[in-house]
């Protein structure tokens, strides 16, 4: 009896795009902010698109009210904290609802995908702030997303994730190439397709398609990259939310020195995201299921 076949790639994002709470929201949401003509009012229409998204991100903004009164509409929220900081807690809240609704294949603890998401974010968004060569919210968008197709993958191809594991253990390879053995296709290609659907603007779509090469990107996509690829270094250095394939990503020294990032810069920034990421998430910043 020949073993089954793993699904084609077609079949792992067909089955992605059928979960719910996806995040398909984010790039409007992200639009809308970067546009000088978007209100308060246009920031709650999006949100509220979403019950519960709108529900989420009312007890967030309570939650972080500090005593200063209940708030009762989203746009009063986004008055309240800032239409950026609503985009950030929103951001993270459609990245978490996605992750509970996967079975992982993979060795996750609950939260751990949404953990190391947000460090990657943070630090891009860091970074970014840093260098001022690209947007930090859209640095910080792309962090947040770059791997959501570890989710689709492990939510179709967790019966071959044991199999993944041993070529990559047997060959000494990368994660990615492991999958790409096994599967026929790796994580970045279900992500590639799955941000396309969703309607993420190209930049997004070329820096997760070229993140495992960054050298190969398209020259408007290279800054993003950099910043991307820097930012996946800190939070794999920084170890929360890190799955057991988070080590076995080559990471491009050259690529990241020739764009600035020098082993001194790395190193100023990491306390820096590390501050922020314990102030977002606190105690479960380790261990523990996000509930956003």
């Amino acid at each position: 009896m020949s073993a089954p076949l793993p699904p084609t790639i077609e079949k792992v994002c067909e089955a992605a795009l059928k979960l719910p709470c996806a995040p398909s929201l984010l790039p409007r949401l992200s639009q809308a902010l970067q546009s000088d003509s978007s209100s308060a009012q246009d920031i709650e229409r999006l949100i509220s698109l979403d019950p519960s998204l709108a529900a989420c991100t009312l007890r967030l903004a309570n939650s972080a009210a500090l005593g200063r009164g209940s708030v009762a509409t989203v746009e009063e929220a986004v008055f309240r904290l800032g239409a950026k900081e609503i985009y950030r807690l929103a951001a993270l809240a459609l990245v978490g609802r996605w992750e509970g609704g996967v079975t992982s294949g993979l060795r996750w603890s609950p939260g751990d995908f949404s953990r190391h998401a947000l460090c990657t974010a943070i630090a891009a968004e860091v970074l970014a702030s840093t260098t001022e060569r690209i947007d930090p919210q859209l640095a910080y968008t792309a962090g947040l997303v770059c791997d959501v197709g570890k989710l689709a993958l492990a939510h179709s191809c967790h019966d071959f994730y044991p199999a993944v594991r041993v070529c990559a253990e047997q060959t000494k390879c990368t994660w990615e190439q492991a999958e790409r053995t096994v599967l026929g296709y790796h994580h970045a290609d279900a992500g590639t397709r799955l941000l396309k659907a969703w309607n993420f603007p190209a930049l997004f779509i070329r820096a997760v398609e070229h993140q495992f090469l960054p050298m190969s990107a398209p020259a408007d996509a290279l800054p993003l990259l950099a910043h991307l690829h820097a930012a996946k270094y800190l939070a794999t250095s920084m170890g929360p939310g890190v799955m057991e394939e988070g080590f076995l990503t080559q990471i491009h020294g050259a690529f990241l020195t020739e764009w600035g990032f020098t082993t001194d810069i790395l190193d100023s920034a990491m306390p820096i995201v590390l501050e922020k990421a314990s102030a977002r998430l606190g105690e479960k910043l380790h261990n523990g299921t996000i509930a956003l």
